[in-house]
């Protein structure tokens, strides 16, 4: 039996990870399972789950599919939830049949995607602007910190991107974002403790994750999906407003005129799939987006570990992240925790640093690090 060691300290948990396992038979094991878990242990066995030839290139293709699925998925969502809206208006205008129900529900499907693309156009020229001014963030010239900005020069000519703006967010925790429309806009955000704690490899692992996220176009996909959301709880909402404030009398009297006609089974059909969909959509949506949220942060870690080729740099980064005593960046919010490299909010980075959860915005850290010493061996 062959082990393997992974010498690396940046783990405070753990200093050396095995990497390969001793077989299930051996005394070693039945030690091991007679004791509890440790986290050590729990990181050992996911790194375990990847195939010895996994790249980063492979990390990379599998989570840039995902992610374009999702961004899919949302689409359709937002589209049923358009045309349910606009069935429900055409049935309390009177129409109860199929045929008189169709341009409603186009019209519907069509006004949904005007009202999210009005949104995506404001986010798009005045979204980082907004992000920036809200966080109190500063912009950083070369003198203020010359190292700090040949670090992310190294990173930016290793993607092949122009030079980004750099600011500095006055807040002792370690995190830090990226922003901007496109990479000849983009915009990298490092707080004053990140910049003070961390070592040079450790930094510049970090600025390479948000470098990836330039690079990716991660902020142009977030920004579609954080409208589509806004677009469908929208629409939910008019959906209850024109359930309970419109004229429930003249529904119902369309009701009659429906059941009179023969199509009152229809109209029944379509408030209940509507009344479904304003309850399950709002949820569905967030969910969606926080899925897709988490497979873009494990896409920008490989896409880190494509930029610097030092994965250790990267995992210690995200562990000295996790360990963490003021993990709350003070001006951040639930609006703004998904752009963070590592969650900003306290319960939420406590509830989620080993534990997954399906409306959490970023990967257990310990799932990241697992993945980003998978290609170590």
């Amino acid at each position: 039996m062959q082990v393997r060691p992974s010498v690396w300290h940046g783990l405070g948990f753990a200093t050396r990870i095995l990497i390969s396992q001793p077989p299930r038979d051996t005394p070693a094991v039945a030690e091991r399972t007679s004791k509890p878990e440790t986290r050590a242990d729990r990181l050992a066995r996911d790194i375990s789950v990847y195939p010895g030839t996994t790249t980063f290139r492979d990390l990379i293709r599998k989570n840039k599919r995902q992610s374009v699925l999702l961004i899919l998925l949302m689409l359709c969502l937002g589209a049923v939830v358009g045309a349910a809206l606009g069935a429900l208006a055409g049935v309390y205008g009177g129409r109860g049949d199929l045929p008189s129900l169709l341009p409603s529900v186009i019209l519907g499907s069509v006004a949904a995607f005007l009202v999210g693309g009005g949104g995506a156009l404001w986010s798009w020229f005045r979204g980082s602007n907004a992000i920036l001014r809200m966080m109190g963030a500063i912009e950083m010239h070369k003198e203020d910190d010359p190292e700090l900005f040949n670090v992310v020069d190294e990173m930016r000519i290793a993607g092949g991107l122009p030079m980004p703006k750099i600011y500095l967010i006055n807040d002792t925790a370690l995190n830090a974002f990226a922003t901007g429309r496109d990479p000849e806009h983009g915009v990298v955000a490092v707080t004053k403790g990140l910049r003070e704690r961390l070592t040079r490899d450790q930094l510049q692992a970090v600025i390479a994750h948000e470098m990836a996220h330039i690079r990716h176009l991660d902020i142009r996909f977030a920004m579609l999906m954080a409208t589509m959301v806004g677009l469908i709880v929208f629409a939910c909402d008019a959906f209850w407003r024109i359930a309970f404030y419109s004229r429930l009398s003249g529904g119902r009297r369309s009701s009659n005129r429906s059941s009179s006609g023969g199509g009152g089974g229809i109209v029944i059909l379509i408030i209940i799939v509507a009344v479904i969909l304003a309850i399950v959509a709002p949820l569905l949506a967030r969910l969606i987006q926080m899925t897709y949220s988490r497979e873009r942060e494990y896409l920008a870690d490989a896409g880190a570990v494509e930029l610097t080729r030092n994965p250790e740099a990267l995992a210690s980064a995200l562990a000295a992240i996790a360990g963490d005593d003021e993990p709350l960046v003070e001006v951040a919010n639930r609006g703004t925790a998904h752009m963070f490299i590592a969650n900003p909010l306290k319960k939420a980075r406590q509830a989620h640093q080993t534990r997954n959860s399906l409306f959490a915005s970023h990967p257990p850290m310990d799932k990241r690090i697992a993945r980003i010493l998978a290609l170590t061996r």
